[in-house]
């Protein structure tokens, strides 16, 4: 039996159709605030057989500083995907951050070791990679540098810290750390948010560069990951290295809006992010761009699949086709 938390996310619904598709026993938790309409629609977009796919999960209401709530769920387990996360770069957010991000973690890793689960696969994010000074790719084994870090890295690193704790007290894991995951059906969190912005048809574009991959090459991976002997690892999972304009302009293309031909200076984004911070202090909404999401930009980072490519000898899903269909399901939903 398999275990998934953060079933109602990007990462968690692809994960599960695959999951189900393969005739593989599940059980999924969600929050109560969780859209499980959400997953039903994600797997429309793959099979005609999506209902009858979905009822073969057995759904558990639990959040994950829910103790009893998990105990239930972790009932029969003997594998854990933990995808659930929050994803938040406002500073306002970091307490939320930790309770979540670390002590969820924390909390599914301990009853792992209590529940003696086989394995657990833990997705990460590139945003806990330490980062590169100059042009030379960010692997695995860079040193972790809080400096300039955003409050999601630092979560997401310290989340890392529980789950390498896990493994020191005898628990399996292998850690994925995907970068900017492309997918359908979530277009107000994530990569959709750029599907939403290239609809716009702006003509701005920020600087930067980072790295991309589709939502079922980071699945295929991790399903390949926990199949196989392959323990208390770490990986890079990139498809491609590109800019915002790149992968903006292509967005843009396929929706049929006007590509963006100007970059964004450094001093417009540093005049932005203190109107957002003046702004959020007025509205006590979220904060859209930080000072040090600015200075992330001014220091691009690209990062290398090697460690995983040549681990699986992987074939990854090509950019431009993972946009291509999920700009065709986000115009039918959005014209």
């Amino acid at each position: 039996m398999v275990l998934v938390t953060g079933g109602t996310g990007l990462v968690g619904a692809h994960l599960l159709l695959h999951l189900v598709q393969k005739k593989t026993p599940v059980i999924a938790i969600h929050r109560k605030s969780s859209d499980l309409e959400a997953v039903k629609k994600v797997f429309s977009y793959y099979t005609e057989n999506s209902e009858i796919l979905f009822n073969n999960i057995s759904w558990i209401e639990a959040d994950l500083n829910d103790i009893p709530a998990l105990e239930i769920a972790f009932k029969g387990v003997t594998h854990v995907y933990h995808c659930a996360a929050l994803i938040s770069f406002d500073p306002n957010d970091y307490e939320k951050l930790l309770k979540t991000n670390v002590e969820g973690t924390a909390n599914v890793v301990n009853l792992c070791l209590s529940k003696k689960i086989q394995k657990l696969c833990y997705v990460s994010s590139i945003a806990a990679i330490g980062k590169n000074e100059g042009s030379t790719a960010a692997t695995e084994e860079n040193e972790w540098n809080e400096f300039n870090a955003n409050v999601y890295a630092l979560s997401k690193h310290s989340a890392e810290m529980e789950v390498w704790r896990g493994k020191e007290e005898g628990l399996s894991v292998v850690i994925v750390n995907p970068g900017v995951i492309l997918g359908p059906g979530f277009w107000h969190t994530g990569s959709g948010i750029l599907f939403k912005t290239a609809f716009k048809g702006l003509g701005y574009y920020p600087p930067g560069t980072t790295g991309f991959i589709s939502v079922t090459d980071v699945i295929e991976i991790m399903v390949r990951l926990m199949e196989s002997s392959v323990k208390n690892e770490r990986f890079i999972l990139i498809c491609e290295n590109w800019t915002y304009k790149k992968i903006l302009s292509i967005m843009a293309r396929e929706l049929g809006k006007s590509e963006p031909t100007r970059q964004l200076q450094f001093w417009q984004l540093q005049l932005l992010w203190r109107l957002d911070w003046f702004w959020s202090l007025l509205s006590q909404k979220s904060r859209k761009l930080t000072k040090v999401a600015v200075a992330s930009l001014k220091n691009p980072q690209i990062y290398s699949n090697k460690k995983i490519t040549d681990l699986l000898h992987f074939k990854y899903e090509l950019l431009e086709e993972v946009i291509y269909f999920s700009c065709n399901r986000f115009r039918e939903e959005n014209l």
